[in-house]
C-alpha cells in the first residue's frame, strides 16, 4: 500500500506524490522528480522544514532539536527528510514550486457538458482521457485556456476523482470566456487547463463548519461538500449560507438539496440581495447568520465570493468579536482571477 501526499507550495501550485510504506516524503518526492529543499538529508540542518496540515506520520527521533524544536513539532512542522507517512497527508512547502523545478501540470480535455443553467451562469464539464491523472484538493482551481492563449481561473465544483471535472462560470456580457463558451464552443471540443492551484481547500473536519458563498463562489464549496458526502468522515454540523444578487444568480439549489440527503449534518440557506426578488429570504449572507451559527468562534469558516462580500463578512465577524478557530477565504474578481488567503 502507498499513501498520497499533496505538496502545496507557497505559490499555490499543488503536486500529489505517492509515498511507499516506510519511505520518507523527501525520498518519494525526489523519486518523482519533485526537488524539495534539502541540504543534509539527516535531520540536522532544518532546510527541508515543512508543515503537515493533515494526516498521520512518524518523525522518529533521528533529528536535532536545532533542526526542529519540540514546539514546532507540536504545531505540525516536520522535516521532509524524516517524515514517514502512515496515511494520506497534506504538506505545506514554504517555497515556490519553481524553486523545486516544477511547472504546473497541463491537461487536455473534451467538453462534455455545456449548460446555461441560468441567464447569468454556465455549467462547464470537461472530461479527460484518463480522469485519474487529475489530482487536486477540494476547493482548488485551474487556469482554463482560451484560443488566444489567455487563461481564466475557475474552481472545481466537482470532487477529486469524478469522471467529469465541472465548473460554474459566471456569464459576463462581453467577457472573453463567456463569449467563447456561448458563441463558439460545442460539445466534444477540446479545451486545456493547467493546475491545480490554491491554498483554499478543505482541511480535516474536527469541529463545526460554516460555509459562506457568494454567486459562483459556491463552486469550491460544492467540491468540499461532495468529498464530505463521499467519505462520510464527519459527524460535525455543516451549515452553508449561499447569497446571490438576483434570482437568476441562484443556481445548483437542487444539488444542495441532494447533498443534504447524503450528508445528514448539512443545513443550508439561500438569500437574494435584490429587493425585487421573489425569493423568501432577502439581503446579504451576514443578515442570515445567527449567534448560534457562529458558535462563539468554535468553528471552521470557509468563505468564497467577490472581494466586497469577503470584506463584509470579515468586518461582520470583527464587530461580533468572533475569531474562528480557522478562517479560510478566497476572493474572485470579475476577470475570474482568484486569490486565496487563510487565517
Amino acid at each position: 500500500m502507498s499513501y498520497r501526499v499533496a505538496l502545496n507550495f507557497e505559490d499555490g501550485v499543488t503536486r500529489v506524490i505517492e509515498v511507499k510504506p516506510m519511505e520518507t516524503v523527501m525520498d518519494a518526492a525526489y523519486r518523482q522528480k519533485v526537488n524539495l529543499p534539502v541540504d543534509c538529508s539527516d535531520g540536522v540542518c532544518g532546510t527541508c522544514k515543512c508543515r503537515c496540515e493533515q494526516g498521520a506520520f512518524d518523525l522518529g527521533d533521528d533529528f536535532l532539536e536545532e533542526a526542529l524544536s519540540e514546539d514546532e513539532a507540536q504545531e505540525g512542522y516536520v522535516l521532509s527528510c524524516q517524515m514517514v507517512p502512515s496515511g494520506d497527508c497534506i504538506v505545506s512547502v514554504p517555497v515556490p514550486s519553481s524553486s523545486c523545478k516544477l511547472t504546473p501540470a497541463e491537461f487536455a480535455a473534451e467538453v462534455s457538458t455545456l449548460d446555461r443553467v441560468s441567464a447569468t451562469t454556465i455549467r462547464l464539464g470537461l472530461t479527460l482521457p484518463d480522469p485519474g491523472t487529475l489530482d487536486f484538493l477540494p476547493g482548488q482551481y485551474v487556469n482554463i485556456a482560451l484560443p488566444d492563449g489567455q487563461t481564466r481561473s475557475y474552481s472545481f465544483s466537482s470532487a477529486p476523482g469524478a469522471s467529469e471535472a465541472s465548473f460554474l462560470i459566471r456569464n459576463v456580457p462581453g467577457g472573453a470566456m463567456s463569449t467563447h463558451l456561448t458563441e463558439t464552443v460545442t460539445l466534444g471540443e477540446k479545451m486545456s487547463f493547467t493546475g491545480p492551484y490554491g491554498s483554499f481547500f478543505l482541511r480535516q473536519v474536527q469541529r463545526p463548519v460554516l460555509m459562506l458563498a457568494g454567486g459562483t463562489g459556491l463552486a469550491p464549496l460544492l467540491s468540499m461538500l461532495e468529498v464530505m458526502a463521499e467519505t462520510g468522515e464527519t459527524s460535525q454540523p455543516v451549515h452553508l449560507v449561499y447569497g446571490v444578487t438576483t434570482d437568476d444568480d441562484l443556481v445548483e439549489v437542487a444539488r444542495l438539496e441532494a447533498l443534504s440527503q447524503r450528508l445528514p449534518n448539512l443545513t443550508f440557506a439561500c438569500c437574494v440581495a435584490d429587493e425585487a426578488s421573489v425569493h423568501p429570504q432577502k439581503g446579504y449572507v451576514t443578515h442570515h447568520l445567527s449567534d448560534a451559527d457562529l458558535r462563539g468562534g468554535d468553528l471552521d469558516v470557509y468563505l468564497c465570493g467577490p472581494p466586497a462580500m469577503v470584506e463584509a463578512v470579515r468586518n461582520f465577524l470583527a464587530e461580533k468579536n468572533i475569531v474562528p478557530a480557522s478562517f479560510h477565504y478566497e476572493k474572485f474578481t470579475p476577470a475570474d482571477i482568484s486569490t486565496s488567503e487563510a487565517a
